[in-house]
């Protein structure tokens, strides 16, 4: 009995065993792997589409920052332009000169002719003296040549565009420089004068040269000796009779 029970009790703890690896193999092959796998892909994906958001967001950033650029770069440009109209509308107006002339009447200097004038010393304007009215002491020749006359002198400069230089022609080589002349330079009664005679407009100020005052024109060059009081005009090359 003692023995029979024994192995009874054998058999059952077998048959207790058998059950229990049964068990243990019927949960690795379940159903329950599936959501595990699921949850797996969804993370995955999360990570993928979180990876997708951070990699994007340099890209939007540069975007950002591009175009940022190109509206500081099209403010910049709108200033500078803003800058310039400013300046240019400065410029033009500071070239304007108004002053007393020798009638009494204000006359009004502008262009090259006021830029000169204002440019000017104390002693030159001094010599200038006062400018002088009319249509026929001021004003723009059919060449283009634009002139104001002076009681000592005139200002006269090549056109009257921003930036041409004026110069100031006076004294005895203005003298000579007015006389009429044929087209060679020789004196002529009938012949043309100042920027329209064969010397042509000024192209410099009047300068020293030890005892020589000189003045150059487009075609030629007029001296002055101070010690001797001879005047000496020169035109394409060749010296001609002052005329005075």
């Amino acid at each position: 009995m003692t023995k029979l029970a024994h192995r009874r009790m054998a058999v059952a703890a077998g048959l207790a065993a058998v059950a229990l690896v049964a068990a243990a193999c019927g949960d690795d092959d379940g159903d329950s792997a599936s959501p595990s796998a699921s949850t797996s892909v969804v993370v995955s994906e999360t990570s993928t589409t979180a990876t997708d958001v951070t990699s994007s967001a340099p890209s939007g950033e540069s975007a950002t920052s591009e175009s940022a650029a190109s509206d500081d770069a099209s403010a910049n440009a709108s200033a500078t332009e803003d800058a310039s109209a400013s300046k240019t509308a400065g410029e033009d107006s500071a070239t304007e000169v108004t002053i007393t002339g020798a009638q009494g009447r204000e006359v009004t200097l502008t262009g090259p002719i006021a830029t000169r004038y204002k440019s000017a010393t104390d002693a030159e304007k001094k010599d200038l003296g006062k400018p002088l009215d009319g249509d026929r002491n001021a004003g723009t020749r059919d060449s283009g040549v634009v002139y104001q006359q002076f009681e000592g002198g005139a200002i006269t400069a090549k056109n009257g565009d921003a930036g041409t230089p004026a110069f100031i022609t006076w004294g005895k080589i203005r003298d000579a420089w007015n006389v009429p002349r044929a087209a060679d330079g020789t004196p002529e009664t009938t012949g043309t004068n100042g920027s329209a005679g064969p010397l042509g407009t000024a192209t410099s100020d009047e300068q020293t040269q030890g005892d020589l005052k000189v003045t150059t024109f487009e075609h030629g060059k007029v001296t002055f000796n101070t010690k001797t009081g001879k005047v000496e005009v020169t035109v394409n090359g060749k010296v001609v009779p002052s005329g005075l």
